[in-house]
């Protein structure tokens, strides 16, 4: 049972692949065509032979004229079969590449679609794997398998035709060798799938171990972690090298091995069929010669499909592994209903928000505060408390569990994703910066900030002066997520590219805390000027950060434990009270801070 539904979904995936090909079909019926005409040019020339050896050259019937005409049109099919051949093969080679960039960007656009919790249980080298060389496995098999199974089961079917031409007897024989190599074929991709199944697993897990060796390195080299991380790299690599030498036996026995023993049984048995004819009647040579040529010409094309059953195999393999990626419904959050409504003021208010990641543990629990325009509210607790869940629900990257958020008194659910991501601002503890030039950073493609506008929001949060100290200034050139600039030059930038969007919410994810504190007191000026007329969600560590805040609350396992003021929290001598005096080394700092 478990066979017939592998074999079924195999199918299935060769024919969506497959599908892949109806938007070329003009293309492909065209190539197919020259197929067709260099594979009858192809096969007419044994035939072109045995004419000379049983017409002319047995009987010595050497006239030079008509010699030299069958000896013309011989050549001319042959060059014609040259150019036809190279016309098909390229035309098909067109047709597999625009497949495999169509399908990459398709898998790609994909990616982009999903919501954050894919990524937080996919390791992100298994996602690279299956964009980059699955689709090459696949490319592989357009370009190579297709192509050489279109063309060889064309040539086939003339053989085949040529030799009931030649001998009705022989050719029926032939016929019965297609059922054996048939079960050759069915027997090495039933075996050779799982083999191809692992080593793509661990081609997936060897790019995830080496894209957690590259992000971390330095943790890595200060931890002296090199031996381990080689020997896990090292496990791997062995299973992969176990997995490949398998499939090398498994090609060793059942590929071309296999088939040139079927092919010299064969031979033996159409030789025999002519020397026990010859005993009683004379047999023509030409007939001979051509039929052993179709004969070697059959076993060809039937060696080249099986060498390329490999190529076909991996390429299942990989399909199935991009299309579980492109069947994938873990999407990021849609919105419900055809309401587009638009934020205005930025007032948020959650009410009795409920949320789990994994379903089953709720790391926010019957969460209810609200923050109108204008106002700030800062989250405080310690780590693991829900501070980040509720920016990222507030962002709309998970769906809620319970609960709901307003903004403006309208659903979040009802708005559309470009529209919270165009009115919501947010600032990350370790902002990401992109490949390019310090102004496409700032103005992320968004053609409606001018440069006036980047230069501006540099200017607010006091980035200007280091970058007009570059070369290039705003033209400097930022290297793989910022690596030349310090933390808190990137933080700066990262504070001028969310202030460019002018948004009507501002979120602050610990955005101060990476930053010295001579450069934090320049900016909390900035940071004032922006929070004037936005409503500002802020996670803090630092308490003195946010003692200005209109709401500060406090969380606690997921739930909020405390709220109100700086001071009103303080004359609570609560976890906050706990917590301020932590920072501030000793009760007199905080007794004078009350009052």
């Amino acid at each position: 049972m478990d066979k017939k539904i592998q074999s079924i979904q195999q199918k299935r995936v060769l024919y969506r692949l497959l599908s892949y090909t109806r938007p070329h079909k003009k293309e492909f019926l065209s190539a197919f065509g020259l197929l067709l005409v260099a594979t009858f040019a192809d096969l007419i020339g044994p035939i072109l032979i045995k004419v000379f050896i049983d017409d002319y050259l047995t009987p010595r019937n050497l006239i030079a004229k008509q010699l030299i005409i069958l000896g013309a049109v011989y050549l001319t099919i042959h060059i014609v079969k040259v150019i036809l051949n190279y016309f098909q093969l390229v035309k098909f080679q067109e047709i597999a590449l625009k497949i495999i960039q169509e399908m990459r960007i398709e898998v790609f656009s994909k990616v982009q679609k999903l919501g954050l919790k894919y990524f937080d249980k996919t390791p992100g080298g298994s996602i690279v794997s299956r964009v980059t060389n699955d689709t090459e496995a696949i490319k592989d098999m357009f370009v190579s398998v297709i192509a050489t199974f279109v063309q060889n089961g064309v040539f086939l079917i003339g053989v085949f035709i040529a030799m009931f031409y030649l001998n009705v007897k022989l050719a029926l024989f032939c016929l019965l060798l297609i059922p054996i190599i048939f079960i050759i074929m069915q027997a090495y991709r039933h075996f050779s799938s799982k083999y191809y199944h692992d080593m793509r697993e661990r081609i997936s897990q060897l790019n995830a171990k080496l894209n957690e060796s590259l992000q971390g390195m330095a943790i890595i080299q200060v931890f002296r972690q090199e031996k381990r991380l080689r020997k896990e790299f090292s496990e791997i690599n062995e299973a992969h090298y176990k997995a490949g030498i398998k499939n090398i036996k498994l090609d060793g026995l059942l590929l071309r091995p296999a088939i040139d023993f079927i092919y010299i049984l064969s031979l033996i048995s159409v030789l025999s069929f002519f020397g026990i004819s010859a005993v009683d009647s004379p047999i023509e040579i030409g007939v001979l010669y051509a039929f052993i040529n179709y004969l070697e010409r059959f076993f060809e094309p039937v060696n080249n499909m099986m060498m390329r059953l490999s190529l076909l195999q991996q390429a299942i393999v990989a399909s199935q592994r991009v299309f579980e990626l492109l069947d994938n419904e873990e999407l990021a959050p849609q919105p419900n209903g055809k309401e587009n409504p638009k934020i205005q003021d930025g007032s948020i208010e959650f009410k009795n928000v409920t949320f789990s990641y994994d379903g089953t543990r709720d790391v926010l629990k019957n969460i209810s505060f609200s923050a109108r325009q204008g106002e700030t509210v800062a989250l405080v607790g310690h780590t693991g408390s829900g501070k980040s869940s509720i920016i990222n629900l507030l962002l709309r990257f998970y769906e809620i569990k319970k609960g709901d958020i307003l903004i403006d008194g309208q659903s979040i659910n009802s708005f559309q994703e470009k529209e919270l991501r165009k009115k919501i601002g947010l600032v990350l503890q370790d902002p990401f910066l992109f490949v390019g030039s310090i102004r496409d950073n700032l103005r992320l493609n968004n053609t409606k900030i001018t440069d006036e506008d980047i230069e501006a929001s540099a200017s607010l949060v006091q980035a200007d002066s280091f970058i007009n100290s570059l070369d290039g200034g705003y033209d400097y050139q930022v290297g793989e997520r910022g690596a030349t600039f310090s933390s808190g030059q990137r933080q700066l930038l990262a504070f001028a590219r969310t202030i460019a969007t002018n948004p009507k919410v501002l979120v602050l994810d610990e955005a101060t805390a990476i930053i010295d504190t001579e450069t934090e007191e320049a900016i909390q000026e900035a940071l004032e000027r922006m929070r004037r007329g936005r409503t500002t969600i802020a996670i803090a560590h630092r308490l003195s950060t946010i003692q200005d805040a209109n709401l500060i609350l406090v969380l606690h396992q997921g739930e909020i434990v405390e709220r109100g003021t700086h001071q009103e929290l303080l004359m609570q001598k609560g976890l906050y009270y706990k917590m301020y005096l932590l920072q501030n080394g000793s009760p007199e700092i905080v007794e004078n801070a009350v009052v």
